[in-house]
């Protein structure tokens, strides 16, 4: 069998991984960096700690976890979805599907985001996980009606667009156009009008219904990747190399927008999605060549476990805590290493939760939404 045959037969040990790299910096990567650059002067801890989030206008390192994750969900999709309707599964049932997923998915980040407290005054409804779970179902649904690498293209080309021309061109009631902010802009207009609950900021949130929609098309980027992984037309450098292309010219393009049109997360701009689009496809390119086509695997198993069982540690980490659990039984050893002691903490933090999603995955218990 040729390495054409396989890449498009076998599981994509790369996806898994990639989701764990992904997932690692969210249950405790960025804690680890913090904490090192809090006490030491370690150069490159200091970098990494200075670009986490960027606070609103521009881009650091962290600002690409969370739309890298939503690039994942769409790779899935042809695997998940476009494979059942060539054996000849209905799209009603696929419909059906992907909106169970996106409930489930939007219950999960009320629950997340408190719930299960009952005070429904001061719930936020708007979620990291129901952004996932809407902006998956948007892109899914655009997938199963148009199977062609074109109609995907012009549906993420039509979404940015138009995205584009309404925050800048189109005038908020009141204040007028062009505004990139959520009190003047028409993201915040928009989650105050129509988004019920608490909102994350004053005037808006980053998990808005406007950023929703631009959202989607990440993962619309994403179900492009998942074509060209599909794909019997190419052999598996070439993919390789396609995707790493295209990320390249995504990544080019928002550089070149970003003076007229500016790159925010938290207002989901055309050239947020632009960029971080463009990272998740080089990443994808990266991860994929190394794994799937070179075959260097065995350091993968550490991520992979994490990525197996993404959304049951995200939870895990809202409802357990591990930290007590890493200070009674790493509390001794942290003392023995003076100042680095957070710093152990937080590793045997890491561990805790590696080896419940271990544990986990040798029971074969997976949390499938």
């Amino acid at each position: 069998m040729n390495t054409k045959e396989k890449t498009t037969k076998q599981r994509l040990l790369s996806l898994d991984t990639l989701r764990g790299f992904d997932m690692l910096w969210i249950v405790g990567g960025d804690l680890f960096f913090h904490s090192l650059a809090s006490h030491t002067d370690w150069a490159w801890a200091a970098v990494m700690s200075k670009h986490m989030h960027h606070k609103w206008n521009g881009f650091h390192f962290y600002d690409l976890i969370f739309p890298l994750f939503m690039f994942i969900s769409g790779v899935a999709i042809p695997y998940a979805l476009l494979s059942k309707l060539e054996k000849g599964v209905s799209k009603k049932k696929l419909y059906y599907k992907t909106l169970k997923r996106a409930l489930t998915l939007l219950l999960f980040g009320a629950i997340y985001n408190g719930a299960l407290q009952l005070d429904f005054g001061s719930l936020r409804i708007a979620s990291v996980l129901g952004q996932i779970g809407i902006a998956y179902l948007i892109a899914a649904i655009i997938a199963i009606n148009f199977r062609s690498l074109k109609g995907v293209v012009l549906w993420i080309v039509g979404i940015l667009i138009t995205y584009g021309i309404v925050q800048l061109f189109i005038p908020v009631p009141g204040h007028g156009a062009g505004f990139f902010n959520h009190q003047q802009g028409w993201n915040g207009y928009i989650d105050r009008l129509l988004l019920p609950g608490k909102l994350l900021g004053k005037y808006g949130d980053p998990e808005g219904i406007l950023c929703i929609i631009s959202a989607s098309a990440i993962t619309l980027m994403g179900v492009i990747a998942g074509y060209i992984l599909r794909s019997e037309k190419y052999h598996a450098h070439k993919k390789a190399g396609i995707m790493f292309t295209l990320g390249t010219l995504l990544v080019m393009l928002a550089v070149v927008l970003k003076p007229w049109y500016p790159i925010i997360k938290s207002l989901w701009t055309s050239t947020f999605n632009l960029l971080t689009g463009g990272l998740s496809f080089i990443l994808m390119a990266v991860f994929y060549l190394v794994i799937d086509v070179w075959k260097y695997q065995k350091w993968t198993f550490f991520f992979r476990v994490i990525g197996l069982n993404s959304i049951t540690i995200y939870l895990a980490n809202k409802m357990i805590d591990f930290k007590a659990t890493s200070t009674f039984l790493f509390g001794g050893i942290a003392r023995v290493f003076g100042g680095f002691s957070p710093d152990i903490i937080i590793i045997g933090i890491i561990l805790l939760e590696w080896y419940l999603l271990y544990f986990l995955y040798k029971k074969n218990i997976f949390l499938k939404v």
